[in-house]
C-alpha cells in the first residue's frame, strides 16, 4: 500500500494539485484564466467521452450489462447512506443532509479521470466503457438525494402546518432534471460517447493524437486549478465542524469499498473495479451544486461545497485512489 501511495504522490497530477493548495496558502497571485479553465474542462470531458464511445462501439452487450446494473445500484445506494448518516449521526437539517448527499451520490469527473490515469500507471488499465458507467451513475445519484429531501421537507411542512410559501420556492423536478441532463458536463460526456460510438476506431484515428497525446498535460493544468480552488476553501473547514471533516473522509472509503466489491463481482478488471470504487467514493462539485440550489435553496452551500471540494476531493486524489486500487488488487488475488 505504501509503494502504491508513493507512486501516486510522485505523479504530476497529485503534485500539481498540491502546488495549487500551497500557492493559495502562501497567498500567491497565481491563478488560471477563466477561459483556460473552461477550455480545459471542455477538452477533458469531450476527450473522455470520445474515447469511451470508441471503446463502446466494439464492446459486447453481455460484457457491459452487469457493470451497468451495479453502477445504477450504486447511484441509488450512495446518496441514501450519505443522507442517513448525516441525519441520524450528524443531526443535520433535512435540506443540508439531502444537499450534501446529492454531491456524494454524484460523481467527480476529475477524480474519475485521475483514477483512470493512475490505474494505467500501475499497468492495470480500466475497461474502455468506464465513461458509460460514469454517465449511468451521475443522474440517479443526484436525483435520489433531491427526491428524498423534497419529500421529507414536504412531510415536515405538513406536520407543522406551514402553509406560508417561501420566497425561495423550489422549481419543479422536471426543470431540475432538464438542467442536469443538459448541463455542460452531461452534454459533453453523453455527446462524446455517442459521437465516438458512431465514428468507431477508424474515424477516431485522425484526431487521436490531439485527444490522447495532450490529455495528461491538460489534466495536470486542470488539477493545478483544482488545487487553487480547494486551497481557497480550506478556511471554511473551521465552520463545517469535525463531524463533516470525518464524514468527508470516512464515507468515501465506505462507498469506495462497496464500489470495488460490486465492480469485482460484476466482472470488471482490477483497474475497472478500482475506478468504479473511485466513482462511488467521489463527490461532485460541478453538476450537483446547481441542482441543489434549484431544488433545495435552504441547503447551506458552505457545507456541501466545502465537504466535496476541500475535504473529499483532496482525500481521494492523494490517498483514496491508491486505497481503492489496493482493495481491488486484494479482491482479485484472493
Amino acid at each position: 500500500m505504501w509503494e502504491v501511495l508513493q507512486v501516486n504522490l510522485a505523479s504530476p497530477l497529485a503534485l500539481a494539485f498540491v502546488l495549487g493548495i500551497v500557492s493559495r496558502l502562501l497567498k500567491s497571485e497565481l491563478s488560471l484564466p477563466r477561459e483556460l479553465y473552461s477550455s480545459l474542462s471542455i477538452y477533458l470531458l469531450l476527450a473522455l467521452g470520445l474515447k469511451g464511445g470508441v471503446e463502446l462501439s466494439h464492446t459486447p452487450l453481455n460484457t457491459l450489462l452487469w457493470p451497468a446494473v451495479v453502477t445504477v445500484g450504486l447511484g441509488l445506494i450512495t446518496p441514501v447512506t450519505a443522507y442517513l448518516i448525516l441525519r441520524r449521526l450528524g443531526h443535520f437539517p433535512i435540506a443540508d443532509a439531502a444537499g450534501i448527499a446529492a454531491h456524494y451520490g454524484s460523481v467527480s469527473a476529475v477524480t474519475f479521470i485521475a483514477a483512470q490515469q493512475f490505474v494505467q500507471t500501475m499497468k492495470h488499465p480500466a475497461e474502455g466503457f468506464m465513461p458509460t458507467l460514469l454517465t449511468l451513475l451521475e443522474i440517479p445519484g443526484i436525483q435520489a438525494a433531491l427526491g428524498i429531501g423534497a419529500v421529507q421537507m414536504a412531510r415536515e411542512r405538513a406536520a407543522r402546518n406551514a402553509a406560508t410559501p417561501s420566497t425561495a420556492t423550489p422549481r419543479p423536478l422536471s426543470e431540475v432534471l432538464h438542467e442536469v441532463l443538459t448541463s455542460r458536463s452531461m452534454i459533453l460526456m453523453v455527446g462524446g460517447l455517442f459521437v465516438g460510438c458512431v465514428m468507431g476506431e477508424r474515424g477516431y484515428e485522425p484526431v487521436k493524437p490531439f485527444f490522447e497525446g495532450m490529455f495528461k498535460g491538460a489534466l495536470t493544468l486542470f488539477l493545478l486549478e483544482m488545487g487553487l480552488a480547494a486551497g481557497a476553501r480550506l478556511g471554511d473547514l473551521k465552520s463545517v465542524g469535525l463531524f463533516l471533516l470525518a464524514f468527508g473522509m470516512i464515507v468515501p472509503v465506505l462507498h469506495g469499498g462497496l464500489g470495488v466489491c460490486l465492480g469485482h463481482w460484476s466482472g470488471l478488471s482490477i483497474g475497472g473495479a478500482a475506478v468504479l470504487g473511485t466513482m462511488a467514493a467521489s463527490a461532485s462539485y460541478i453538476a450537483a451544486p446547481p441542482a441543489v440550489r434549484m431544488t433545495l435553496p435552504e441547503a447551506n452551500p458552505t457545507f456541501y461545497l466545502t465537504s466535496a471540494l476541500a475535504i473529499t476531493f483532496p482525500f481521494n486524489i492523494v490517498v483514496g485512489i491508491p486505497l481503492y486500487y489496493r482493495m481491488a488488487t486484494l479482491l482479485a488475488t484472493h
